[in-house]
């Protein structure tokens, strides 16, 4: 099985659970290794973080420009016209870290997949209707792009779901991110929304936060 490239670390030797984690549009995988050491997981946690490396693409909104992406922007509307079939393949192509996750020793049920901007759009999508339960989701400073067509499948219906997004963000409004947390409420999902006073990064106090969340839905 063929893999994107990208790059793991592990907080130490034999892992028993694993981050998935999906950067923005323009980054790579190394957008958010750095983030390990600052999450201060216990010493004892042995976690897999995997950062994928997009495929490069032209981007119709920053007229064509060639760079890493998940799918293709064709539109900045509050609703992001986005390529769905991209959309989609990216999702396949996160499917095959699981499955390849779950062969290296993995449980389903030990596997978080995240993403940030068009990585948590991807993330979306994936859990979703991913047929086996996972571990949880965290979705950064993103949108739900393909709520209108995705397929769902109920393996993930008490899977928690956490939804962080900036206030003053002005890549993807805020009511993006607040919208998908009221659609996913609507349907049953196990949904958490908070939001940071920041625009469309990180920040510490969400560091934290992200921290205290895995540590509970991985039992760390």
């Amino acid at each position: 099985m063929s893999l994107l490239p990208h790059i793991e670390v592990e907080t130490n030797p034999s892992p028993d659970a694993s981050v998935i984690w999906l950067h923005g549009l323009g980054a790579d995988g190394n957008d958010f290794k750095p983030i390990v050491p600052e999450l201060k997981l216990p010493q004892s946690a042995a976690v897999r973080f995997i950062f994928p490396h997009a495929p490069s693409m032209p981007v119709t909104i920053n007229n064509g420009f060639v760079m890493p992406a998940w799918y293709d922007i064709t539109d900045m509307s509050i609703d992001r016209k986005v390529d769905e079939p991209q959309l989609r393949q990216s999702a396949s192509e996160v499917v095959k870290f699981i499955v390849n996750e779950v062969e290296r020793g993995i449980s389903h049920e030990r596997i978080v997949i995240a993403g940030f901007s068009q990585g948590g759009a991807v993330a979306l999508e994936t859990l979703l209707s991913y047929p086996s339960k996972l571990a949880g989701l965290l979705a950064m400073s993103t949108y739900f792009a393909t709520k209108d067509s995705i397929k769902w499948h109920n393996a993930n219906q008490s899977t928690p779901v956490e939804i962080h997004h900036g206030i003053y963000d002005p890549v993807v409004p805020v009511a993006l991110g607040q919208t998908t947390y009221q659609q996913l409420t609507s349907k049953g999902y196990k949904t958490e929304f908070k939001t940071y006073p920041m625009e469309h990064s990180v920040c510490p106090q969400q560091i934290g936060d992200i921290s205290r969340w895995l540590s509970k839905v991985l039992s760390l």
